[in-house]
C-alpha cells in the first residue's frame, strides 16, 4: 500500500558545537521527548541533471527553489518501503509532498520512467514532471544518523539532531554501505527545528543563552561544492 504525506512547515537550521548540543539536550528535556524511533540512519539519493542545474540554483539561494530525493530510513532491502520526496521552499516555508513505494519500485521507476501503477493523487504526477521537466538522475548519496524530538505538548515541535553527514557521488544506492566522505566535522551536530507556527519561548531563550543562530546549510548543497573542489584538485 503507497502512502502520501504533505507538510508545510518553517524550518531553521544551526551548527552545533558539541558543547552547544549537550546544553541544548538538557534544555529541551523537559519539554520534548526522543520519537519512537530513536537514533536513525537515514539514507538518500538526491537528483540533478547533468548541468547541476538543481543544486546549482538552490546555492544562488533563489525565492524559490525545489529539489528531488528518494529516502530509506535504516538499511533497505528490495521490499523495504522508501519514500519519493519533492521539497520545495518558497520565502523560508518549507513544502514537502512524498509518496511511498518499495526500493524495487522506485529502482524501476528511474530505470524505466513507469511509475507503480496502483500509485494514485498528485504526488506521483508531480514527481513524474520533475524528473522529465530537469532530465533527472542519480545524482548523490548522502547519509546521516538522526535522533528526532518532538513537543510532549505540541506534537507539531520537533527538533532533529544529525552527525556523521556522509557523502559519495560513486555506488549511488540506499542499499549501500554508508561509506564516503564526511562532510563536516566530527565533533559538529547539525540541528533543525520545525515548527508550523512561532518558537515557543523557553526555546528562544536556550538559543540565546548559548549565542546559537539560525545558519545557512544544506547537506547536499554542502557535498556539492565538496565535490566540485576534489574533482578540480584532481584528487
Amino acid at each position: 500500500m503507497a502512502f502520501t504525506y504533505i507538510f508545510q512547515r518553517v524550518e531553521k537550521k544551526y551548527l552545533l558545537t558539541r558543547e552547544q548540543y549537550e546544553f541544548l539536550v538538557k534544555a529541551i528535556e523537559p519539554y520534548m521527548a526522543v520519537d519512537k524511533y530513536g537514533e536513525t540512519c537515514i539514507r538518500n539519493i538526491y537528483f540533478d541533471n547533468t548541468d547541476d542545474e538543481l543544486i546549482e540554483t538552490s546555492l544562488r539561494k533563489p525565492t524559490y527553489k525545489e529539489k528531488l530525493r528518494l529516502r530509506s530510513y535504516g538499511t533497505p532491502d528490495s521490499d523495504s518501503t522508501v519514500f519519493f520526496e519533492i521539497k520545495k521552499k518558497y520565502k523560508g516555508i518549507v513544502y514537502k509532498r512524498r509518496v511511498s513505494m518499495t526500493l524495487d519500485e522506485a529502482y524501476t521507476y528511474i530505470d524505466t520512467g513507469r511509475l507503480p501503477s496502483h500509485l494514485e493523487g498528485n504526488i506521483p504526477v508531480e514527481i513524474d514532471y520533475m524528473m522529465k521537466r530537469y532530465r533527472l538522475s542519480p545524482k548523490a548519496f548522502i547519509s546521516y544518523n538522526r535522533v528526532a524530538w518532538a513537543g510532549k505538548d505540541d506534537p507539531d515541535l520537533r527538533i532533529t539532531f544529525d552527525r556523521d553527514i556522509t557523502s559519495r557521488y560513486d555506488d549511488v544506492r540506499l542499499e549501500s554501505e554508508a561509506e564516503g566522505h564526511k562532510i563536516l566535522p566530527e565533533d559538529a551536530v547539525l540541528m533543525e527545528i520545525k515548527i508550523p507556527g512561532a518558537m515557543p519561548l523557553w526555546l528562544a531563550h536556550a538559543l540565546s543563552e548559548k549565542c546559537i543562530f539560525p545558519h545557512s546549510f544544506s547537506k547536499f548543497g554542502t557535498a556539492h561544492v565538496q565535490q566540485k573542489i576534489k574533482l578540480a584538485s584532481g584528487f
